[in-house]
């Protein structure tokens, strides 16, 4: 899919787009924060409510990379189910990730009403249905999991109150809610400066350094020392390995139509498809009209170049099923999956005890986040939390099926073998204006983008975090590493970690003799 008004998310349309200066001198705080996304900004507001210095620094402008591709499902019916959860973390376990989100939804909550924040927060029910031909006991069990996880108000119906289609038997989750994510984030970055914090945009982190003399250093060589360090990047960019061998990057999948107003019930909609669909309201700019938001199609990161025919499915199954009227947004976004379902809250593993890491959204992205703010005030105030366990980035994460375990080591083993397959394309005339393709020069990958005007932009196919050779995404016009998610623009500048830098330069600007194919 072609970079076109169509491929930006409803939030970025509806919102002014905020800047913040970038970091020009060297700082010392109680807590730097890295990344201005949920996790970094709620994490910010809180500490500094609690009376704590704090930083916010991010590499782009605030808002930015995946807060501003969520779908902003705010809900304590858990995206990987209670059936699963329980299993894996017993009942308690799942009684706790229950809690724990319906205690971010709360915050958000408090925090809209006491700051005064114009950003439709608004409580809705939550509905869960079967595919077509899907089975009710995975509902039945559903059922009784969230029961005994303390959703005691959760209830079956015959079918969703839905005139378009009949889902069949659902589960009725009430006390979910939804927001406009970006007007509240700004909001609370407002918040965050009144308060005495400060935030830097386009100020990029190359190193973290826990310890006594802790400090974040950025690519211009400009050092905040802090007595904390909160790294909130969605994938961590100060881990090499540890916590990337418990989740994987997943690319997800929207479109928005714009329906008549109060067409479709305002409510949050999910099957138990594989993968699942996930739908809600959001109103329009013009006051007569929503826009409905569809999302699915999940696919690992680097590992599909489809975006065009996911899109499609989406339009299609949606139109099946609801009432719709032109495709007014397109976007994709990127999730952290944890194996063990749940996200990783806390002082990073093997690395100093004031070094924290916030990540494992789990498609979950803004109660993830703002919990992520609840746990890590805690524990850098000293103060006990009852969820921090649960959260914990060391701990030893479950598995939900061997057999998809293992199935994922062979498929990372896959993607380290492309060092040894030829390249995409034979050489560089093959390559279509507007696209990229790996290509092999000897022993080496080379990653070739060709521009509208036929110039080829090429640099190396090797991901800087670990080696993993990266696939060109057309839907995003980006290069993604299929091992752990790093992602590149189309000329190889870093754009999501883990990876902290881009990927080498080889030769840019070249115009392609033989003339680059249309």
């Amino acid at each position: 899919m072609e970079h076109t008004a169509l491929s930006q998310s409803i939030w970025m349309a509806t919102t002014e787009p905020r800047t913040f200066a970038p970091l020009t001198d060297n700082a010392s705080v109680d807590v730097v924060v890295v990344g201005a996304g949920v996790a970094g900004l709620t994490t910010a507001y809180l500490l500094g409510r609690e009376g704590k210095s704090v930083v916010v620094v991010d590499a782009g402008p605030i808002l930015s990379g995946e807060t501003e591709r969520t779908t902003a499902h705010l809900a304590s019916a858990m995206d990987d189910r209670f059936v699963e959860l329980e299993a894996i973390h017993g009942q308690e376990g799942a009684r706790l990730a229950a809690e724990s989100h319906a205690a971010a939804i709360a915050l958000i909550e408090r925090i809209v009403r006491e700051e005064g924040i114009d950003c439709s927060f608004e409580r809705v029910t939550g509905y869960l249905f079967a595919p077509a031909g899907g089975s009710r006991h995975l509902l039945e069990d559903e059922l009784a999991a969230a029961k005994r996880a303390g959703l005691t108000d959760t209830a079956m119906l015959d079918r969703v109150p839905l005139t378009t289609f009949n889902t069949g038997p659902a589960l009725r989750f009430p006390n979910q809610a939804q927001i406009h994510p970006l007007r509240y984030l700004s909001s609370l970055a407002d918040v965050v400066v009144r308060n005495g914090g400060r935030i830097f945009g386009h100020t990029h982190v190359d190193h973290v350094e826990g310890g006594e003399r802790a400090h974040v250093r950025t690519a211009n060589g400009h050092v905040i020392h802090a007595r904390a360090v909160v790294v909130a990047t969605n994938s961590p960019i100060n881990d090499r390995v540890v916590i990337h061998t418990k989740q994987a990057a997943y690319r997800s999948y929207v479109v928005g139509f714009r329906i008549p107003k109060g067409s479709v019930p305002t409510a949050l909609y999910w099957d138990t498809d594989e993968p699942y669909h996930y739908v809600r309201l959001a109103p329009d700019t013009d006051g007569e009209h929503d826009v409905l938001i569809v999302g699915g199609e999940d696919h690992r990161t680097g590992q599909a170049d489809d975006a065009a025919v996911r899109y499609r499915r989406l339009e299609t199954w949606a139109r099946e099923r609801f009432t719709t009227g032109e495709v007014a947004f397109r976007w994709s976004g990127q999730v952290q999956e944890p194996v063990d379902c749940l996200g990783f809250i806390g002082r990073n593993p093997m690395d100093r005890d004031n070094v924290f890491v916030a990540t494992g959204d789990s498609g979950q992205g803004m109660t993830h986040g703002t919990l992520a703010g609840l746990i890590l005030t805690d524990l850098i105030i000293g103060r006990e939390n009852a969820w921090e366990k649960l959260y914990d980035p060391s701990r030893s994460s479950g598995v939900r099926d061997l057999g998809e375990f293992v199935k994922d080591g062979v498929t990372m083993a896959l993607q380290y073998a492309k060092w040894l397959t030829p390249g995409d394309a034979d050489n560089e005339t093959q390559i279509l204006r507007g696209t990229g393709a790996v290509i092999r020069q000897g022993a080496h990958k080379i990653a070739v983008y060709c521009d509208e005007e036929g110039r080829l932009h090429e640099c190396s196919a090797v991901c800087p975090h670990l080696g993993g050779i990266v696939s060109w995404n057309q839907g995003e016009k980006s290069w993604d590493c299929p091992v752990h998610g790093s992602r590149f623009d189309c000329f190889g500048k870093v754009i999501t970690g883990p990876a902290k830098d881009d990927l080498d330069p080889v030769q840019a600007g070249t115009q392609v003799s033989s003339g680059a194919k249309r």
